[in-house]
């Protein structure tokens, strides 16, 4: 009660949650305290019965939350009930582990008529009884917590809720601390999502809601969950869903590959799960994988995939997961380059009171398919839940999750979920209007990121942010297939995670040298003299120019040719460790990096012996000659992947003064192995 009330913990409001017309309520959070803590306190038009009803129904509205069991329920004297609750809750990524919580909940009427619903874990300093253990799940604790509903005069509640837990962050890699740390994230993944979930229904029972796509919002709200549900469900991976990993392994650890032959377990038993199987046996497969961003703004990211799917999903992908609802044979597709050349339309279905989330479904036109898949269907249909794309919402988890649908979109239909989720590991901080108002689409029509510009030392004042990006595609397959389709799975989810490496880099503000960052077009005077440094010192050694006929405009600035070069160019120091600089696009793709952590790579980490032996022999005909043609060989990315490549030529790149400014490297013809 007096953390409700305000005098037990130093509560500070969040910025961009202030109170108005069109927020939730008042949002505040810890500082200064044991674990993590936020604080919400709103109005809303439901009886305080009501209110309690929904709230203790967690599974209802806490995304996170996979299962609630109540164990044991103790009747008190004065008509309130005593709870022992023992809740599981879904990883936040691949790379760290799931938790469980085992509480007491205790509720209570009050003289004046409101509720009190207490909430606290029951641990070896409390007493009372040890709970359940589960393997694979780390125990964490909730400290005094629940919600006070107050009647109000006329109708309606005064809701106050408060959330105060130890995830037991010292469980986790140190580098995804701050998720497990951060006051923020548990306002908007936990305090806030209670309060617009009841916010919801209140919206939804005063009759005011439209219809989408002639359904109930209970209906179309239902979806969401099992959206949001799956997507979780094939990111944690519970082997009690029936999920185990996948022995075979093409020899890199960036996807993890499981595979679940329990459908009716995992879909649920409301939903028929057969299109996905056929007779001859088989089950559905997930390829995930984390991954590190580094001053990108979750919702400009996530905003940007949904907006622009074309830039990084696959036709042949989309087709093979939409065959899954019919009852052709499965074709493995080949993945094809230059991703979907059909249309996107987005069909709005519903939108939360707070615009937080919406649920939309998406036409993929079919003119861009093969000639048998457009015979096969014209269109394709994909149901998608995106939320978290308000950029000025501190600590908001980013979404976009998508399962392929066919044309009736049955109430009962089956759903494999797949999608991105970004999550910030940092405090939130201004973004700059321009990166804002980015157009990434005509910024990746010049490669990722497009042009450069400078920055002063004072800059905008930004400083060094954090997300994590947990990437998860599910695929039905038949038994037959399954190898075929795990390394299907594996080389998307390369792919779309180098895309989105590319997106990245147009929209994050890291330096790309002491004084130039990535920007939109057009370049500045700096990115546009390195570019022609390159290439005009490349003919000052050889006498021709380099290869830009393989561009798309052999006539475009020196820039724009640099960057589109198929070849993987990447520069590095002149000093030993030779320690990387910059890269045109395809050499960003080679190195699987971004321009945020391009400096932290050198060249020795990228070359296999081969190739290092082979430069060190030449380096002294390159530093007096200007170049030298390297043997083919095996270069790795940051990733830890190899690719091979016919030829490697050096050259040393020099400045209008003629002073030596780099060491550039083209790797031409490469390939994943």
């Amino acid at each position: 009660m007096s953390k409700a009330t305000g005098t037990a913990v130093n509560w500070v409001q969040m910025v961009g949650m202030k109170p108005g017309p069109d927020s939730v309520g008042i949002i505040a959070v810890s500082h200064n305290c044991s674990g993590v803590a936020a604080r919400a306190c709103g109005l809303v038009s439901l009886e305080p019965t009501k209110v309690a009803e929904i709230l203790k129904d967690r599974a209802s509205w806490y995304r996170d939350c996979r299962r609630v069991d109540i164990l044991h329920v103790i009747p008190t004297g004065n008509g309130g009930t005593i709870e022992l609750i023992y809740m599981q809750t879904y990883a936040l990524t691949t790379l760290a582990e799931p938790r469980d919580f085992w509480t007491l909940r205790y509720t209570s009427g009050l003289d004046d008529g409101s509720l009190v619903i207490c909430e606290r874990s029951l641990t070896h300093s409390t007493g009372g009884p040890s709970g359940p253990k589960t393997p694979d799940f780390i125990r964490a604790e909730v400290l005094p917590s629940g919600y006070l509903i107050r009647p109000c005069d006329g109708g309606g509640s005064m809701i106050y809720i408060v959330d105060h837990v130890d995830l037991n962050a010292c469980s986790v890699p140190e580098v995804l601390r701050p998720l497990y740390e951060s006051p923020k994230i548990l306002a908007q993944k936990m305090t806030a999502a209670a309060l617009r979930h009841i916010r919801q229904i209140a919206h939804e029972s005063s009759g005011e809601t439209p219809y989408g796509a002639g359904r109930q919002p209970a209906v179309l709200r239902t979806f969401s969950q099992r959206l949001s549900r799956g997507f979780n469900d094939a990111v944690s991976g519970f082997p009690d869903d029936g999920w185990s990993s996948l022995l075979s392994s093409d020899g890199a650890e960036d996807i993890s590959i499981t595979i679940n032959s329990s459908p009716n377990k995992l879909i649920g038993s409301d939903v028929s799960p057969s299109p996905f199987f056929s007779a001859m046996g088989g089950g559905i497969m997930c390829a995930k994988a984390s991954m590190l961003l580094q001053n990108v703004p979750p919702a400009l990211l996530v905003r940007f995939l949904r907006e622009h799917r074309s830039e990084w999903a696959d036709p042949g992908v989309d087709a093979y997961s939409a065959a899954s609802l019919r009852a052709n044979p499965y074709n493995v597709p080949g993945l094809r380059a230059g991703g979907f050349m059909g249309n996107q339309v987005i069909l709005p279905l519903a939108r939360t009171v707070e615009h937080e989330e919406c649920l939309e479904v998406i036409r993929l036109q079919g003119h861009g398919f093969s000639h048998d898949e457009v015979l096969m269907s014209p269109d394709m249909f994909l149901l998608q839940l995106c939320s978290g794309i308000d950029e000025d919402a501190p600590g908001a988890c980013a979404q976009l999750v998508f399962a392929p649908i066919d044309e009736s979109f049955a109430d009962d239909a089956p759903l494999l979920p797949s999608g991105f989720r970004v999550i910030p590991l940092d405090a939130k901080t201004d973004v700059p209007s321009a990166t804002r108002t980015l157009d990434l689409a005509s910024a990746l029509e010049v490669g990722s990121g497009g042009g450069l510009c400078a920055l002063s030392d004072s800059g905008s004042g930004t400083r060094s942010t954090r997300s994590v990006l947990t990437i998860a595609f599910q695929f039905s397959f038949e038994n037959h297939l399954r190898e075929s389709v795990a390394a299907m799975a594996r080389q998307y989810v390369r792919a779309v995670m180098a895309i989105v490496q590319r997106v990245a880099m147009a929209i994050s503000p890291s330096r790309l040298g002491p004084h130039v960052e990535l920007k939109h077009p057009p370049g500045s005077p700096e990115a546009l003299a390195l570019a022609s440094w390159i290439g005009r010192s490349y003919r000052a050694h050889t006498g021709t120019e380099i290869r830009w006929s393989d561009t798309e405009d052999a006539a475009g600035s020196p820039l724009t040719l640099f960057w589109k070069h198929s070849d993987a160019i990447i520069c590095c120091s002149l000093k030993p460790a030779f320690t990387l600089k910059f890269a045109n696009s395809a050499g960003f793709d080679i190195l699987e990096t971004t321009v945020a952590n391009v400096q932290d790579l050198q060249l020795e980490a990228v070359l296999d012996d081969g190739g290092q032996k082979a430069l060190v022999a030449q380096l002294p005909k390159i530093m007096l000659q200007g170049l030298a043609y390297l043997p083919g060989g095996v270069c790795r990315s940051s990733m830890g992947r190899q690719a091979s490549y016919e030829q490697a030529v050096a050259w040393k790149v020099v400045g209008d003064d003629g002073a030596p400014q780099c060491l550039a490297l083209m790797f031409v013809n490469w390939t994943f192995i």
